[in-house]
């Protein structure tokens, strides 16, 4: 029971690599696949950190699994994604770029002992950043392919205006704002981390 967290955040990364394949197998079936199991990963990035916590057995091995899992989970399935044209290459170098900045300046903090905590443009881009990616899997899977931002494809007719093509439209429009609450939190983290480099700067001043 103690060790549940942890298969939890291991089973995440298998299912990324199986969503991961699914995708760029890019037919219906897969994406409804893929869908399913992204869906049971994305309830046991919940599940983890709760039961870590309920069970008390929060462990300094649990945390970087817990944080890999997640990093990889989205990273993957969206390069997958940018694989078959399906998101563009600059948001995911956004979004990538974002777990470069926070994981460095969360390893200089506990360096010197200290702990950047999260914000909550960075808790808040998580969830959109999993919705857009869910619905865009699931409009996939329901045969979606004509309204679209990437490529730009806005033709409002008979054929368009149904349920997967919509939600295909919300999907891309979520992954924008996405992207922009990923610039916001990186600057967010960048700000709380500021007291670092001064820190820095007057160790090395006085040395």
């Amino acid at each position: 029971m103690k060790n549940l967290p942890n298969i939890l955040s291991i089973s995440r990364l298998i299912a990324t690599a199986a969503v991961f394949i699914l995708v760029l197998i890019n037919q219906p079936w897969a994406f409804l696949v893929a869908t399913l199991l992204f869906f049971l990963a994305s309830v046991t990035d919940l599940l983890d950190g709760y039961l870590a916590r309920r069970l008390k057995v929060v462990s300094s091995f649990g945390v970087f699994l817990d944080l890999t899992a997640d990093k990889v989970f989205v990273s993957a399935i969206l390069i997958a994604l940018v694989q078959i044209n399906l998101v563009p290459a600059w948001i995911v170098v956004i979004i990538v770029s974002r777990e470069f900045l926070v994981t460095g300046l969360r390893s200089m903090a506990a360096a010197l002992g200290k702990v950047i905590p999260a914000g909550v443009w960075g808790k808040q881009k998580t969830f959109i950043t999993l919705v857009a990616m869910g619905a865009l899997l699931l409009a996939r899977g329901l045969g979606a392919h004509l309204l679209t931002l990437f490529p730009l494809m806005l033709t409002f007719n008979s054929q368009t205006l149904t349920l997967p093509e919509l939600l295909q439209l919300l999907a891309d429009v979520l992954l924008i704002l996405a992207t922009i609450w990923t610039v916001f939190s990186g600057v967010e983290y960048t700000i709380g981390a500021l007291p670092l480099f001064q820190g820095q700067g007057a160790k090395q001043s006085n040395a």
